[in-house]
């Protein structure tokens, strides 16, 4: 991805006929907009670029050419005090990002006594709030509003009020939801231009799987990369005796080989031949990766019984479990979709295991989540088990399947499908990931409780139409995809989640 910080705009609006009657307030609101540029710098790794005070027409032509010209992927409009909006419009109308706007008051209650007129001009932001609104949507550009404190930690001296409002839940909620959007931003930045492979072809009859890649290329702003399974074998040649080698310690580091008994026959402790095997596979995968810079990939093939190509494939899921955990994530049966929604939660560092629905435990009250492989070793409950495979439910070949649940705690669900009027939807939802007993088939699989009975979910789920893969992340991750969504101009339904 690229290494150049994802661009944010920020700027603050008032009403240049107030600096004369009151010569100390200019300073004061442009003091609170470097204090959301502080903070923001402080919520997310991005560059925020300021512009400081917009109080008239001219100053917001200038602002929305400085943003238009850097590049800003979304724009705060800090409503500082009253502001015509004809000062803002010109912002807007120069540079079409995302804005949000900042209702942000400095203090919990003014000191109603001591207060004048230029002490109550720095704090009306929320009088000019309805106007910007207004005629931003009358302009048809995409806004929200984020209300709340502005979360100083100390008290102005100009200031006759106690601006002391950092810890107050109104400025904790307020900046929570300020880097969400950051977040969000963030991720759609460093998804555009993504090269993702697609290797092989689709499991023949998965009707959901099969995806308009120019559809996908225009939603996501993604490049596919169409690879065949020569490029695999080329790149197989290349390995060297020590690239195995090395390989061989790398996955020995990060799984565990089980030699307890599995109730399977066709389940057992991987030989050394499936090892050596899976080594070389998984040093071809990491050349084909960086021969053709992917930053994602997905892969199925099916392969004539006992051809090579069926050979090579039946050894992808330990090396595509390793890329997933280098930032490469691979989503097997080909599907595309669940890839690029394993890649935006692998952005947004909250892992993005590739999953379906597996069964209902409903004595607990959960959902088994899982899959064949790979797997997101950075979000295990424990080192991952390597069982040998005598056979891959519904594929050819033998080899190494992962063994392994996502740690306890709060999970989320994010899933895209292709809706029959040409469009990308995006499904999400959260629940909580339990130490749930799991079978030893040489699967993925965790225990998830959803807010909502088994039954009750799953009819919400299914009614929204996803593909039957999705991307299992570790937090409470659903508002932070909305925003996703959001950015991205696609519907989102939320899954027994607000």
């Amino acid at each position: 991805m690229r290494a150049q910080k994802t661009k944010i705009g920020l700027y603050s609006c008032g009403n240049k006929s107030y600096w004369n009657q009151f010569p100390a307030l200019r300073e004061r609101l442009i003091a609170y907009g470097k204090h959301i540029e502080k903070r923001m710098a402080q919520l997310a790794d991005v560059q925020v670029c300021n512009f400081g005070m917009v109080d008239s027409f001219e100053r917001g032509e200038d602002a929305g050419a400085y943003f238009a010209r850097e590049g800003v992927e979304m724009i705060f409009c800090h409503v500082a005090t009253y502001s015509p909006s004809s000062n803002v419009l010109p912002v807007h109308r120069a540079c079409k990002a995302k804005t949000v706007v900042l209702n942000l008051q400095p203090c919990v209650k003014i000191n109603y006594a001591q207060t004048d007129t230029g002490e109550w001009l720095a704090h009306c932001n929320a009088c000019a709030v309805p106007e910007v609104c207004n005629m931003l949507a009358r302009g048809n550009t995409d806004y929200t509003v984020i209300n709340g404190l502005l979360g100083l930690t100390q008290t102005p001296e100009c200031s006759l009020a106690d601006e002391r409002t950092a810890d107050r839940p109104e400025a904790i909620a307020a900046y929570k939801e300020i880097a969400e959007w950051l977040r969000a931003a963030d991720a759609v930045k460093k998804l555009r231009g993504s090269r993702f492979g697609f290797l092989g072809n689709y499991y023949d009859g998965m009707l959901d799987m099969y995806s308009d890649f120019t559809l996908l290329s225009h939603a996501f702003g993604i490049d596919v990369k169409i690879l065949e399974m020569c490029d695999v074998k080329r790149n197989l040649q290349k390995v060297t005796p020590a690239q195995e080698e090395n390989k061989r310690k790398e996955i020995l580091s990060m799984f565990r080989l089980d030699g307890n008994a599995s109730a399977a026959q066709e389940v057992r402790r991987p030989t050394e031949e499936q090892l050596k095997w899976s080594a070389q596979v998984a040093c071809a995968e990491q050349n084909l990766v960086n021969e053709y810079a992917l930053d994602a990939l997905a892969y199925y093939y099916h392969g004539a019984q006992g051809g090579e190509y069926e050979q090579i494939q039946s050894a992808f899921i330990v090396g595509n479990s390793l890329l997933t955990a280098k930032h490469v994530p691979c989503a097997g049966e080909a599907d595309i979709k669940t890839a690029i929604a394993m890649k935006i939660s692998d952005i947004l560092g909250v892992g993005g295991s590739f999953c379906e629905i597996v069964t209902s435990d409903y004595e607990q009250g959960t959902i088994l989540l899982g899959h064949d492989g790979p797997f997101h070793i950075g979000i295990a409950e424990g080192a991952p088990v390597l069982r040998g495979m005598d056979v891959y439910h519904g594929k050819q070949g033998t080899g190494i399947s992962v063994e392994a649940k996502v740690r306890k705690g709060d999970v989320s669900t994010l899933a895209f499908a292709q809706t029959g009027d040409g469009k990308v939807r995006m499904i999400v939802s959260e629940g909580v990931a339990t130490n749930g007993e799991i079978m030893r088939i040489g699967n993925t699989q965790t225990h998830v409780k959803f807010p909502l009975l088994p039954d009750a979910y799953m009819d919400e789920w299914f009614r929204a139409a996803p593909t039957h893969h999705f991307a299992l992340s570790v937090g409470k991750n659903a508002s932070v995809f909305r925003k996703i969504a959001a950015l991205l101009g696609m519907e989102c339904v939320s899954v027994g989640t607000r």
